[in-house]
């Protein structure tokens, strides 16, 4: 418990509780950006718990790609107090939050479109996915994992003739589906149950369209969204637990 007194710590402790390389907070120091408070007397750095709650602001501000110059400058502006720095901080944050859940929906998109060998033009990028496209990484990587099996053959034959419409109706079908997939998971609705079980079955049609999908195709598929990093956040950003409640639906849907 704090009884009041100012705490001091060493720049090791500070880099344990930080994450932060020793190295880092010399830099700071040097450059006047988090200067410890004090020294002891063999001369090594100690730092107050106002030194910590600067420099977590300088890391804030960092994860947001910040420059250090104008980092200092903001940290520094006399008509600022801490609450407005957290509060800026605060939007800042959320606003990138949104920007990432929108790019991380734009991903599992962009790697169906790959699955099924459709090249759309950037404009038409930018107007189905948004404007916070990663580019084209995500989706050659899928063709590197997936672009010898039959599914990815036959979800390119029967994809190859759809035009920019037919992408903007399949996406918003996509997401009508997983609004009622996170309504299932808020309602309670038991796996194995007859709702559940349609609602798997509207999820394995869905993926029928592009590829031959029975259960044990649909259950694999399943997997990958609690196994894959980025599948399973694309459904935690629609509903916390979708991931593993969608795996289950399916699982369940004998």
């Amino acid at each position: 418990m704090n009884d009041g007194k100012q705490q001091f710590h060493t720049v090791g402790a500070i880099a344990r509780l930080t994450g932060v390389s020793v190295r880092t907070l010399h830099h700071y120091d040097d450059i006047g950006l988090v200067p410890p408070s004090g020294r002891t007397g063999a001369g090594y750095r100690v730092y107050s718990d106002a030194d910590v709650e600067r420099l977590h602001r300088v890391l804030t501000y960092r994860e947001l790609g910040f420059p250090l110059e104008q980092i200092a400058t903001l940290l520094d502006d006399p008509s600022a107090d801490a609450m407005a720095h957290l509060e800026e901080q605060r939007k800042l944050l959320s606003e990138r939050i949104d920007r990432l859940h929108r790019m991380v929906a734009a991903v599992e998109e962009m790697m169906n479109r790959k699955r099924g060998g459709i090249t759309l033009s950037a404009e038409d990028q930018a107007e189905i996915f948004g404007h916070d496209w990663l580019g084209e990484g995500y989706a050659e990587e899928a063709e590197q994992r997936w672009g010898d099996t039959d599914a990815w053959k036959q979800s390119a034959e029967r994809t190859a003739k759809l035009s920019k419409d037919d992408w903007k109706r399949l996406k918003a079908e996509g997401d009508a589906l997983e609004a009622a997939l996170a309504d299932a998971l808020a309602r309670g609705v038991v796996p194995g149950s007859p709702e559940a079980n349609a609602l798997a079955e509207r999820h394995r049609e869905g993926i029928n369209r592009w590829y031959d999908c029975d259960h044990a195709m649909h259950v694999c598929v399943a997997r990958m969204y609690v196994d894959d990093p980025r599948f399973r956040q694309h459904y935690e950003d629609v509903a916390p637990g979708l991931a593993r409640y969608v795996y289950d639906l399916v699982v369940a849907n004998e």
